[in-house]
């Protein structure tokens, strides 16, 4: 049996699922066969799913340690089990440090660290003994530091070292449960709209899709859509890649380089 035919059947909560790399990521799965549970900060943006697809839509604040126990809770009490965990939420901002006020760092890293430490404490416990997957999604900036980025960059990178040591206590305590990171570069998603910056080569340019065509000439790197992202997901909780675990997988182009 294929890695990818395996999937049918299995239980995956994903956050972040309104837009972007988390509504790609669960609707790639669902397509897989799986039961998808998407969770997002504001349930109504979740209106993409599937027609007959096993698909359920939650509200779920990845930064309170009591949402992410209800989730669980109505996971467990439905299905039984947790076979995988997607954690896509996150949010970003664009200031130079001087300019950056303490709330914002506080925001970006209650929501992409503090929420992320959340994630695998209770994605660990909810697989338990049976096991399965975690996939955090870092960034490329978290390894090369994006200049007027700097408490985004410093979260994704607290982010990679946070999977990495929760992967290596559930090797070290024999839990079967893989946990990785995986960091694309820039991805076309709605969060560059939160950003001034972004708003203005819009302006500029006429569109979104322009605006990232003048970041890429000016030596942002490849931008790419979510649904690429996602496939890169789908290999990290499927079983092609059941002997990974504690990695950073880079889709960046080199980027990095």
């Amino acid at each position: 049996m294929s890695a990818l035919n395996s999937l049918s059947g299995r239980i995956a909560l994903v956050t972040g699922a309104a837009s972007g790399i988390g509504l790609a990521t669960a609707l790639l799965l669902e397509s897989h066969g799986m039961v998808i549970y998407a969770t997002d900060l504001i349930e109504p943006g979740l209106t993409e799913r599937p027609h007959d697809a096993e698909w359920t839509n939650m509200v779920l604040d990845v930064r309170s340690e009591t949402a992410w126990e209800e989730a669980m809770d109505v996971v467990i009490e439905e299905r039984g089990r947790l076979d995988v965990l997607v954690h896509a939420a996150g949010v970003s901002s664009a200031s130079p440090i001087p300019e950056t006020p303490f709330d914002e760092w506080r925001r970006i890293l209650s929501t992409n660290l503090d929420g992320t430490f959340l994630a695998i404490k209770h994605g660990i416990r909810a697989l338990g003994d049976s096991g399965g997957a975690i996939v955090v999604l870092g960034s490329a900036s978290g390894i090369r530091p994006s200049a007027g980025a700097a408490a985004y960059s410093t979260s994704k990178a607290a982010v990679t070292m946070l999977v990495r040591a929760a992967a290596k206590e559930c090797r070290e305590g024999q839990l079967p449960i893989r946990i990785n990171v995986l960091s694309p570069a820039g991805v076309k998603t709605p969060l560059w709209e939160t950003m001034p910056f972004f708003q203005e080569l819009v302006r500029r340019h006429g569109s979104a899709e322009e605006a990232f065509s003048a970041m890429e000439a000016e030596g942002g790197g490849c931008f790419m859509d979510p649904e690429e992202v996602a496939e890169s997901v789908l290999f990290l909780v499927s079983d092609a890649s059941r002997h990974v675990t504690g990695v950073e997988l880079l889709i960046d182009d080199g980027y990095v380089l």
